[in-house]
């Protein structure tokens, strides 16, 4: 009986399709645009058009609707650079960045769960729209922007010798200096590559679940697929926090860093002044 119903199954469907390389719609100057590239290109323009209309409607007293929720979670995520940063100023002055950044992701993963993102639209039999945040690609390219800006806001704020001597923080004569100082720069490597990872793999298994519970749902499928879609809806929301915490945190370990070096160079010449 088991092996009958084994059978069954097995003959009647190879199993839901799930894609998790992106697919080449076209070339732009050699280039090649995949589904993925041009579903964040998409994504920038709802969400630019979106903070202007905001930035439009902005006013002293509170608003409803989506002008509230751009506000909370712009004061939300300035109050965690703040926590991080132990400073009022610089986390206004960094939060437009990081603010962007966790939209960006929030709505990619989002938008990632609507109807027509995947195998609803296809040209030449490539499906048009793919979650950015589903793509490796994208993730990494994520990671790789925001450790560069983080690297930038750094040298910034205590120059770039300080900041380069925060990785070679030993005697200069020691060779155990250099080789510290260069696992630090390969613990630099490994945050992008968990940032980029860490994206990709909850965004990607939701979809694999979901693809899987609307197939064993058959035309039932948003039945079975909803609790997951709605459970998704959170874990999109959640994966942009974590990645703009971390993101937060790497910076003020970098700022602190160069500030403790800067207070004990100027401890050690007072003590050599007296």
């Amino acid at each position: 009986m088991i092996h009958s119903l084994v059978n069954l199954f097995a003959n009647e469907s190879t199993g839901p399709v799930v894609h998790i390389a992106p697919g080449k719609l076209f070339e732009v100057g050699g280039f090649a645009i995949t589904n993925s590239i041009f579903f964040a290109w998409v994504s920038s323009a709802i969400l630019l058009a979106a903070l202007i209309l905001v930035a439009k409607r902005m006013t002293l007293r509170p608003k409803g609707g989506f002008t509230q929720l751009v506000e909370v979670g712009s004061d939300f995520i300035t109050g965690v650079l703040e926590g991080s940063l132990g400073d009022r100023d610089k986390a206004l002055k960094y939060g437009p960045y990081f603010v962007s950044i966790f939209f960006f992701i929030a709505l990619s993963n989002i938008m990632g769960l609507l109807p027509g993102v995947g195998e609803a639209f296809t040209f030449n039999e490539t499906p048009v729209f793919r979650a950015f945040t589903a793509d490796l690609n994208g993730t990494l390219a994520a990671a790789v922007i925001s450790m560069a800006m983080i690297q930038t806001f750094a040298i910034k704020e205590s120059g770039f010798i300080k900041h380069l001597r925060h990785y070679f923080a030993g005697k200069l004569w020691n060779p155990l200096t250099y080789l510290i100082g260069f696992y630090e720069l390969f613990g630099e490597l490994i945050r992008v590559g968990s940032l980029a990872l860490r994206l990709f793999l909850n965004v990607a298994i939701g979809e694999v679940i979901i693809s899987v519970f609307s197939y064993l749902g058959k035309f039932a499928a948003p039945l079975t697929s909803f609790p997951f879609l709605f459970l998704e809806i959170g874990v999109a929301m959640l994966q942009a926090y974590i990645f703009v915490m971390l993101s937060v945190t790497y910076l003020s370990l970098a700022i602190k860093h160069g500030h403790d070096e800067t207070h004990e160079l100027e401890h050690t010449a007072e003590i050599m002044k007296i």
